[in-house]
């Protein structure tokens, strides 16, 4: 193993498919040592793990986790010791009227989608104050910016990822530790097949570049922040095709 000046370390939140993987391998293509995890798939994490450790020779650790709940983000970071990127990719949804979810389904998304972001970035930040340095990426949507009928609680939770986001850069900007966030459009990830062929046929004739979007660009998005100049902060960047 090399010295930790050579060292990079970064943790991926709901990693074990979709963005997250897509992010995941981005990174382990850099050289970076991952912390990766997820709530319930556990098959899932553990054979990306395998696979990133084989193929790009890297250290990566698979962690059950629910980054809803204190306690677990707590147990993450007991073993983490050292972290140069956050991205706080974890995140869930809910279809359906307003008047029709139940206050456990919109804790669950809220908790899911915004509080995380909390639990990790309070115990990610002294561990960057330390080197005054340090990247934190937030992915978010782009109904945070705009809403979305029946989405009602997924947009307030994305929406107050892109506050999170542009309040927390100016807090740690002074520190050389750079926040931004990602709002994507339609992906084509597993938490949108919840929508038949049609409707994604008919979001996709919405878009100008005719097509929606992969997790392969939402990484790639990522490595970019990473390379971008200090001075890129408090940033929300639309990845969506033109859409919004």
């Amino acid at each position: 193993m090399t010295d930790r000046v050579n060292k990079k370390y970064a943790l991926v939140t709901g990693a074990s498919r979709g963005i997250g993987a897509a992010i995941a391998e981005a990174l382990a293509k850099e050289g970076y040592c991952l912390y990766i995890t997820c709530r319930r798939s556990e098959r899932e994490l553990i054979q990306l793990s395998d696979y990133l450790r084989a193929a790009y020779r890297i250290s990566c650790t698979p962690v059950m986790a629910d980054m809803g709940s204190p306690a677990d983000v707590a147990r993450l970071f007991a073993a983490i010791t050292d972290l140069d990127v956050l991205v706080n990719n974890a995140g869930i949804s809910y279809v359906g009227l307003l008047h029709e979810m139940s206050v456990e389904e919109w804790q669950q998304v809220i908790q899911t989608n915004l509080n995380s972001m909390f639990y990790t970035s309070r115990l990610a930040i002294p561990m960057m104050l330390r080197r005054h340095s340090g990247k934190i990426i937030n992915i978010s949507s782009v109904w945070g910016n705009v809403g979305a009928s029946m989405e009602v609680a997924y947009s307030a939770s994305k929406g107050g990822v892109n506050s999170f986001t542009r309040a927390l850069a100016k807090e740690l900007a002074p520190s050389h530790i750079q926040v931004n966030a990602i709002a994507c459009g339609i992906m084509d990830t597993q938490m949108n097949r919840c929508f038949s062929p049609e409707e994604i046929e008919a979001l996709r004739g919405e878009i100008p570049a005719d097509r929606i979007g992969q997790p392969a660009e939402a990484a790639q998005t990522v490595l970019s922040l990473l390379q971008a100049p200090e001075y890129l902060t408090g940033q929300v960047i639309t990845l969506d095709g033109g859409w919004t």
